[in-house]
């Protein structure tokens, strides 16, 4: 038996890149499937309803059921119509896999308002849209998954990439937060980092033989090797896997810690500038180095 026969999934951002092979994989194991994308281009502009409407038509050649949807997820209403879209033409939701996304890269000291609220709207805004409109439902049946997609860059730091990682940095907040909001109803949320090539990181810079090495890399990893892992963990399967926070790195899938205390100092007296210098050394040996994605996964990725 196909693992989410009679599920309702919604994946936004599903036209293109890691959303599309979610979209089909679900598919593939007997989800009813709809399909959000507005089309837009890797900077979120534009809108182009050809790129859900193929998933959709390539899902039913594969004998599948699938609807697309338009919407933009930034806006509050668009992410209830996207809901009820699920609703009404499938009857019922169990599945919201937060994909969609948009990158306006630049240096901290030179991001626009505009580049950094772009950003934050469809990633973190979007994914809390997303959430709200889909988590009174599933509080209702007391049964529901929420796959929502962070980055390393959040995680870990790469750098020009200050909205991106704020943003995605929030997301695995928000995912700890929906997990414990929704414990009580039997709904889990868990959040994935991937590695994997795509037009959002189709424009990292080349003009080193480091930065040249670094792409040859990452093009070797298929958005295809996201799929099984976020289909795990839309089944009933992983429903005592809940809060987590995974990564996809080509056949290699991982758990990332979360922020836990690793060592501290108490003083009696309180603490002033000169006696926190004074211990600063034992606390430097906990420190956080600061590295980039690429300085903690500088190995082959595993395809």
């Amino acid at each position: 038996m196909k693992k989410l026969e009679g599920k309702v999934a919604i994946i936004t951002g599903s036209g293109r890149g890691i959303g599309r092979d979610i979209a089909l994989y679900l598919a593939k194991e007997g989800a009813k499937v709809v399909v959000n994308d507005l089309g837009g281009g890797s900077d979120g502009q534009g809108n182009d309803s050809k790129v859900a409407d193929e998933v959709v038509q390539e899902i039913r050649e594969l004998g599948g059921e699938a609807i697309a949807n338009y919407d933009s997820v930034a806006e509050y209403e668009s992410a209830e119509h996207i809901v009820q879209t699920a609703l009404n033409e499938f009857k019922r939701l169990d599945i919201v896999i937060n994909n969609a996304g948009i990158l306006r890269d630049r240096m901290l000291f030179k991001m626009s308002e505009e580049e950094w609220d772009s950003v934050i709207a469809v990633h973190l805004k979007g994914s809390f849209n997303m959430t709200r409109s889909a988590a009174p439902y599933f509080k209702e049946q007391k049964s529901g998954r929420f796959i929502n997609f962070t980055s390393t860059s959040g995680l870990i730091g790469n750098i020009g990439q200050a909205n991106y990682a704020a943003a995605k940095l929030g997301i695995a907040g928000l995912n700890k937060i929906t997990a414990l909001d929704m414990a009580r109803y039997n709904v889990t949320a868990n959040a994935v980092a991937p590695f994997a090539w795509s037009r959002l990181i189709g424009s990292i810079p080349t003009d080193t033989e480091k930065e040249k090495e670094r792409v040859k890399k990452l093009q070797q990893l298929s958005p295809a090797h996201i799929a099984p892992l976020v289909a795990f963990l839309s089944s009933d399967e992983a429903a005592d896997v809940s809060g987590q926070i995974f990564g996809v790195r080509g056949k290699e899938i991982i758990v990332f810690s979360q922020p836990r205390p690793v060592r501290s100092a108490y003083n009696s007296e309180g603490w002033s500038i000169d006696s926190i210098n004074s211990i600063k050394g034992s606390l430097q040996s906990a420190f956080t180095p600061l590295e980039v994605s690429a300085d903690v996964f500088p190995y082959e990725p595993l395809v």
